[in-house]
């Protein structure tokens, strides 16, 4: 089969392996559509500080079960399937205590461990979940994304009838404040300085969407919820603008959480996180049930991903797509590599 392997920044190159046969407790999936991630394009320029060379990418995955290994009897032949890409060591203390996205020696495929960007991948049965039939392999490969955006809203608590807040309309953005909606938000409003990526927030729903550089973030808040304002504000986008406007902005007592990752140490106004008592929290990857929920928006009709994807790549043009996300970083969302021809 064919793999691909980045052996440096900037280099990639295809090999000849033998296809993998599942061992007892795996299953072999024929890999159909993989997603680029941020953070792969990090990989791709030598700036993400936990991945050394080389190493096989792909950690947003879909594709179908061709063999399994002895003892699976949860799944089939033919299945539709998506990875969840995280290898934990289950001791640690959050692992024996159902935190196992913060294990202690977390490793991720595609990053500390070899990534899915193969033409079959063999993985423990575990961490294969079931997709519906009747969903697309380009919507299985955003499952990943999407229950990154679905635990940083089960983060907050019940999101009946709450009044959100995103800001960063880039592709988690727009997914957490559609997840939002779709678990019970009465109202969200999500912010950008991109009317490309505003436009793309609209086809999906969002209740109100704002330019930051030509209206102010908490006029926005009133305008869009009154005096009120939010009752939690996600910052997806990780940046001392952003985190500035929410932490100035909020109403006193209410919850900000960060999404995003800081590119470098965040300078934010403590004095008045601490004056108006917010709560400032955090979100990190997804557990099962993430991904069981956002399965169930997607099929629900709930979220929709379709105006996310941007473009679509041949496997062997992996290292294009990348040239293409550099160049169109302002107009492009969701990136897909087609696996199978």
């Amino acid at each position: 089969m064919l793999q691909q392997v980045m052996t440096a920044p900037g280099k990639i190159e295809f090999r000849e392996i033998e296809t993998p046969v599942p061992k007892a407790g795996e299953v072999l999936i024929r890999i159909m559509k993989i997603g680029v991630c941020g953070s792969d394009i990090h990989v791709w320029h030598g700036k993400h500080p936990f991945t050394s060379y080389p190493v096989t990418q792909g950690h947003e995955v879909s594709g179908e079960i061709a063999a399994l290994g002895a003892g699976v009897e949860s799944l089939e032949v033919g299945q539709k399937v998506t990875i969840q890409p995280q290898v934990v060591c289950g001791k640690c203390y959050p692992c024996r205590h159902g935190k196992y996205n913060l294990c202690e020696t977390l490793k991720v495929m595609g990053f500390q461990t070899t990534g899915v960007a193969s033409e079959y991948f063999a993985v423990d049965a575990a961490k294969v979940t079931p997709l519906p039939q009747e969903m697309s392999f380009d919507e299985g490969a955003m499952i990943e994304p999407l229950a990154v955006a679905v635990h940083a809203v089960r983060k907050f608590g019940d999101m009946q009838g709450m009044r959100v807040a995103v800001l960063g309309a880039g592709p988690i953005g727009i997914l957490v404040a559609q997840a939002a909606k779709g678990m019970g938000a009465e109202s969200v409003l999500i912010t950008d300085i991109s009317d490309l990526r505003l436009e793309k927030a609209r086809q999906c729903g969002v209740d109100f969407c704002v330019n930051t550089r030509e209206a102010d973030f908490g006029e926005a808040l009133v305008s869009s919820f009154g005096p009120d304002k939010a009752d939690v504000i996600y910052d997806c986008a990780g940046n001392n603008v952003t985190m500035g406007q929410a932490i100035r902005c909020a109403r006193k007592g209410s919850t900000i959480i960060l999404v995003a990752v800081f590119a470098g140490m965040a300078e934010v106004d403590l004095a008045v996180l601490n004056d108006h008592e917010l709560d400032l929290n955090t979100t990190m990857m997804y557990r099962n049930e993430d991904y069981l929920e956002a399965i169930e928006l997607v099929r629900a009709g709930k979220v929709d991903l379709k105006p996310l994807i941007s473009k679509h790549f041949a496997f062997r043009d992996y290292a294009e797509a990348y040239r293409y996300i550099d160049e169109n970083r302002e107009t492009t969302m969701k990136v897909i590599i087609d696996v199978q021809a």
